[in-house]
């Protein structure tokens, strides 16, 4: 078998080797973070998270468009991978030096003069991410995931229990600080032994220029698509408190780390199949529903479970000086749970090389959601976040509609594939909620709901026949029995 050839068998097994990395590196980051979050206050983790902002803004420039580019192109070489990472280390340079000097302007329009020593240390993470970007998308490219589990997994253990030994001496922010750097540089290190890929003292115009249209839209689609994700958190560090935008941040974390260890690990693998497919919209109609049908059926009751059950589980697990983000974390359960068919519909177009639709589609959708915040900003802080959930609903709209005519996946078909799995989650929550009204032992409570929601989702899944549950247990027999060499028609 040509090891460029894409089968099934590599889909499913990189699948698993990357919800292994997702899941071990956001397992145990997540158990960091209830540690940390007994130790730091919460307005020093609102200021970790107004920097974390400015810095993911800049990695867009450092880590997507191009390195993106190269996973959509069916015949890159050393030579492109070569020229790629020397302009995302120029540009990693760049970005430094701006952040340098505008430092002290954004100390200054916030009234945090920590930000200035902060935000220059924490830039410093932008050239170990232009390091290893290139390696990460070839390795996306040749679906290597299990290379990615040994890198990520150090990281956070190490970074992980550096940074509780610091706070727990009392170091605050700076615990929060380094605990991103070695997380960052231990990635970078691990890597650099395990994938074998060098750069080469090659540079080509011409090849860059071949990039540069794909590249480029990715490059302004991932921008606009981060500063719109990240701007609520720009005004609410703003115009309220550090310790309000902890809160926003807090109850969005708990959702946004499902999501980016299911959907996330799902369409990442899914990109370089749908491009190694691009020649067949038939085929990309397949994987497209596949990987939608498949993410929403595991993610729909988790995000309808988490929301019931939020205000126990911060109680338990961060104490009640968290209290303030339970609305935040049900709030952003309902709007992430439409995070599969975002993906799913932005991922095919991707994979097709559509990458200007991709970029019109992101400027009318972030339109609507500058004025969605403008209006939710005088209502206060909770009111911007449900903006989100709306703007989540029209942006999933509009994301739908080109493929209908692209691949022939129409919104009804989209709607008729989906609904089961939604309505036994609703189903699934309703019993879970009620089970809080026995006024149980808390510690119980939240340990029957979440036995009892699993097993009725379970249950009537089995029932109704759903068909992406029949679906993942026979590609988990077919897994473990290892009979599975078939073509890629998921």
């Amino acid at each position: 078998m040509n090891d460029n050839e894409v089968t099934k068998s590599k889909v499913v097994t990189s699948l698993f080797w990357k919800f292994i990395e997702r899941g071990g590196t956001q397992g145990i980051s997540f158990l960091v973070s209830i540690l940390l979050a007994r130790l730091v206050l919460p307005e020093e983790y609102g200021l970790i998270a107004l920097m974390t902002i400015f810095i993911s803004l800049a990695n867009v420039f450092v880590q997507k468009g191009f390195s993106t580019a190269l996973i959509q192109k069916k015949n890159a070489d050393e030579i492109d991978f070569s020229t790629v990472f020397y302009v995302n280390l120029i540009m990693a340079g760049i970005i430094y030096i701006i952040l340098i000097y505008a430092s002290p302007f954004i100390a200054k329009f916030y009234n945090e003069s920590q930000l200035v020593v902060l935000l220059k240390v924490l830039s410093v993470t932008l050239f170990l991410g232009a390091i290893n970007s290139v390696q990460i998308a070839i390795l996306t490219k040749r679906f290597q995931f299990k290379k990615l589990l040994y890198s990520s997994l150090l990281a956070i253990v190490i970074s992980g229990v550096l940074s509780i030994v610091l706070a727990f001496k009392g170091f605050g922010v700076w615990a929060l600080i380094t605990q991103q750097i070695v997380n960052q540089f231990i990635v970078t290190l691990v890597m650099w032994f395990t994938v074998k890929w060098r750069p080469k003292l090659v540079f080509s115009i011409k090849r860059l220029k071949g990039l540069f249209s794909f590249g480029t839209n990715m490059l302004l689609t991932n921008f606009i698509g981060t500063l719109s994700y990240d701007i609520r958190g720009l005004v609410i560090g703003k115009m309220y408190t550090s310790s309000m935008l902890a809160f926003f941040n807090r109850g969005k974390q708990f959702p946004s780390l499902i999501i980016r260890n299911i959907d996330d690990s799902i369409q990442a693998v899914m990109l370089p199949a749908y491009s190694f497919n691009q020649d067949n919209k038939k085929r990309v109609k397949e994987i497209m529903r596949r990987s939608i049908t498949t993410s929403s059926f595991i993610i729909f009751p988790i995000m309808i479970g988490l929301a019931v059950i939020a205000e126990p589980l911060t109680k338990i697990l961060l104490t009640e000086k968290w209290l303030p983000s339970v609305p935040f974390m049900q709030i952003f359960c309902i709007s992430f749970m439409l995070k599969p068919i975002h993906s799913g519909n932005i991922q095919a177009i991707k994979g097709l090389g559509y990458s200007s639709i991709i970029l019109r589609l992101e400027i009318i959708k972030k339109i609507i959601e500058f004025l969605i915040l403008v209006i939710s900003i005088k209502f206060g802080v909770y009111a911007i976040a449900l903006g989100t959930l709306i703007a989540s609903l029209i942006s999933m709209i509009i994301n739908i509609f080109p493929n209908k005519k692209l691949v022939g996946y129409s919104y009804l078909e989209q709607l008729r594939d989906l609904l089961p799995s939604l309505l036994i989650s609703l189903f699934m929550g309703g019993i879970v909620y009620l089970i809080q009204l026995i006024n149980l032992q808390q510690y119980l409570t939240l340990f029957l709901q979440v036995l009892i929601g699993v097993i009725t989702y379970v249950l009537f899944s089995n029932m109704f026949k759903l068909e992406p549950y029949i679906y993942v247990l026979k590609e988990i027999k077919k897994f473990r029995s290892g009979k599975n060499q078939k073509k890629v028609t998921i």
